[in-house]
């Protein structure tokens, strides 16, 4: 049998605990599986003394990561820390240097250094993984570089956030508004330290970045993402979305054009019927579209200690395993810099809008969307008590220019209060 793969992990939070878990438990089977036995040599947190469940006293101890990925009895540097920056970027590039091959969870770190930490790699002739970055459980980065390596994707699309999935999910079921959820999920840990990661779409925007990277054979191009969080979704949109056979969803997608590239992470309208219209909770979906292989969606628990622990290992045993892919499938030098292209694949759109309560105010606004290009496939005028009647409408399939246009003429109409709100709808 082959000598063993030597693990150190760098933080011991929820997943690093996780993975040291899996070790111990299941260390009969991962040498089975791997055909050499996988063990930890050291270990490093901020905190030594802190109780994570688990016997850390068989394991060398560093204080500073970057020393934990320098020693010389380690083959692979776990990082588990997070931080786009920092201790995190500074140890697994020491790492790289000192001859190791990096496993990472770090999806703000690729998203934002991906292209320089994969040069460095190679350069190096090492070897950076990171399954657990993108969805949790799901193995949607190994599907992706190995599973459809023989197709040209076409599109890449999904909810890559529980906590912002679990918060729409629950403001409908139990009628309460985004301020009342977000305060919910936040006390049941649900949330980032810093909440805007999650409900400001930042976090999703990170994994979906790296995603379009493999599938387009792009440089990860964070910046090129039209990004707009869930902060401004309210219980009324979800109710009046709901009544006209819709779910609202903080929904990512990619595809190249002939344009460039479309990046999107936005609140979406998807059927209700539809795969993705029926996940709820904190689950995850990744929808993949391929030239040959069609449409393929993957479901899973996108988040939590077992499922993340359990995408770092698989990354661990490819490399005991002895596979070795290039960081984002496919040569560092190869990958292309993406031109952003602003999302103009035509969709039809909701629309929700107050208008004034006398005659002839439906007529302005229709007149106003058709003569910009906009076909009206569906109306609905809710009841109301003051002057101001709630409409919503469901446009047929148009550009994002020809709803730019007729959104900038709605004022002129002199009926419509505010600024209306406008969703896009998105056919799964």
């Amino acid at each position: 049998m082959a000598d063993p793969l030597r693990l150190g992990i760098a933080g011991l939070g929820t997943v690093g605990a996780g993975v040291v878990k899996i070790v111990r438990q299941k260390a009969d089977l991962l040498s089975a599986r791997a055909g050499r036995e996988v063990v930890i040599t050291a270990v490093s947190a901020r905190s030594k003394s802190k109780d994570r469940g688990v016997n850390l006293s068989s394991y060398a101890w560093e204080d500073d990561p970057v020393k934990l990925a320098q020693r010389d009895d380690v083959d692979v540097f776990v990082e588990l820390m997070g931080g786009e920056d920092g201790p995190a970027k500074a140890a697994t590039e020491a790492a790289i240097k000192a001859g190791k091959d990096v496993v990472t969870a770090n999806k703000a770190m690729l998203a934002m250094h991906g292209q320089a930490l994969a040069e460095l790699a190679e350069k190096h002739n090492k070897i950076i993984r990171f399954e657990a970055a993108v969805a949790g459980g799901i193995p949607v980065i190994k599907a992706l570089t190995e599973g459809l390596a023989g197709n040209t994707i076409t599109r890449v699309m999904g909810v890559m956030n529980g906590s912002c999935n679990y918060i729409l999910t629950r403001m409908q079921s139990a009628g309460l508004t985004y301020k009342e959820v977000f305060a919910e999920a936040d006390g049941l840990g649900y949330l980032e330290a810093d909440p805007q990661l999650d409900v400001g779409g930042i976090d999703a925007a990170h994994k979906l970045a790296i995603l379009s990277s493999i599938a387009f054979g792009t440089q990860v191009n964070f910046a090129g993402i039209a990004l707009e969080g869930i902060e401004n979704v309210t219980i009324e949109d979800i109710n009046h979305a709901a009544d006209m056979g819709f779910k609202i969803k903080l929904l990512g997608s990619a595809q190249m054009t002939g344009r460039g590239l479309e990046q999107s992470m936005a609140p979406c309208l998807v059927p209700a019927t539809s795969p993705l219209g029926q996940l709820d909770g904190g689950t995850n979906m990744i929808v993949l579209e391929g030239d040959h292989v069609g449409q393929i969606m993957l479901r899973g628990a996108g988040a939590g200690e077992g499922p993340t622990a359990s995408a770092v290992m698989s990354d661990v045993m490819d490399l005991a395993r002895g596979i070795r892919l290039p960081t984002f499938g496919q040569p560092a030098a190869t990958l292309e810099a993406p031109k952003t292209a602003a999302a103009a694949t035509p969709a039809p759109y909701y629309l929700r809008m107050s208008l004034q309560d006398k005659p002839g105010a439906l007529a302005k606004v229709a007149t106003a969307l058709g003569d910009a290009g906009v076909s009206i496939d569906r109306m609905r005028q809710y009841d109301h008590a003051d002057a101001m009647a709630p409409v919503l409408i469901v446009t047929h399939t148009t550009s994002s220019e020809a709803l730019v246009a007729a959104l900038d003429a709605l004022p002129a109409t002199g009926v419509v209060n505010g600024a209306p709100v406008a969703l896009r709808i998105e056919q799964i």
